[in-house]
């Protein structure tokens, strides 16, 4: 379920950055300079979208920690507890967008064609980078270093050997997740590079535009590093793909 969250807020927000770029097109041919109705609605979506994706890593990496630590407790092991994990994510990441939309935060940029909070030292946008990037990019790889720290000291001990293989096997999850964030931070290194030049000095006068695409980079190299990671999807994309091209149309005599 947790791994299904992930893959799907990847496509939606894929989906939703590829609405901006073709917004941000549309106004350069036809050469408007003013926002339509929905540009604010569609800056807020991508701090919200993004805030989902980072958290749903995070979500799954503690899933499985608590897994690991807490065997015994049935509870962290339901489905329930999975949805109540997935619930949690979407909730925030919905809310803590609102105020930005409410106090003005997210404006226009009429050289990027884009709408979001402007690149300045301001309590706004750390508050945004916090909640999007750092808090659960960190958290995630806090919680990886925790799970090998315990792993160790499980070798360590007199353990039962399926008990150990499966902290491995949480353990290699969780280091995936891992990946995924470096990823991430790796590919949209641009974006956050404009976000802290922009506390000292005016970042480059089309820093949306350019810190955009290697976020849209992110987020393809996400969608097929998680398609890489998940062998049930990955083999039922396999099975659709050469399902259809080992089908024998029979003909007519």
């Amino acid at each position: 379920m947790l791994v299904a969250n992930s893959y799907l807020t990847g496509f939606v927000l894929g989906i939703e950055t590829l609405s901006m770029g073709v917004f941000t097109l549309q106004n350069d041919l036809k050469q408007i300079e003013y926002q339509d109705s929905l540009c604010i609605i569609r800056g807020y979506l991508s701090y919200s979208l993004c805030a989902v994706e980072n958290y749903s890593f995070l979500a799954e990496a503690l899933y499985r920690y608590m897994m690991v630590v807490y065997p015994n407790y049935l509870f962290w092991q339901s489905a329930r507890t999975q949805l109540l994990f997935l619930c949690s994510t979407w909730i925030f990441a919905l809310i803590f967008p609102i105020p930005f939309i409410f106090t003005g935060g997210i404006i226009y940029n009429v050289d990027n064609q884009i709408c979001q909070l402007p690149f300045q030292l301001s309590i706004s946008l750390v508050f945004a980078a916090t909640c999007v990037f750092a808090l659960p990019m960190s958290m995630t790889v806090f919680i990886y270093l925790r799970l090998v720290q315990y792993v160790k000291e499980m070798s360590r001990r007199v353990v039962l050997t399926n008990s150990l293989s499966r902290a491995k096997r949480e353990l290699k999850m969780v280091r995936r997740l891992v990946i995924l964030v470096i990823i991430i931070f790796a590919v949209a290194s641009p974006y956050a590079l404009f976000v802290l030049i922009s506390f000292f000095t005016a970042p480059p006068k089309y820093h949306f535009r350019i810190g955009y695409i290697f976020i849209d980079l992110s987020v393809a190299s996400v969608m097929i590093a998680l398609l890489q990671f998940t062998d049930p999807l990955k083999a039922s994309i396999k099975k659709i793909i050469y399902g259809r091209s080992n089908t024998v149309i029979p003909t007519m005599t």
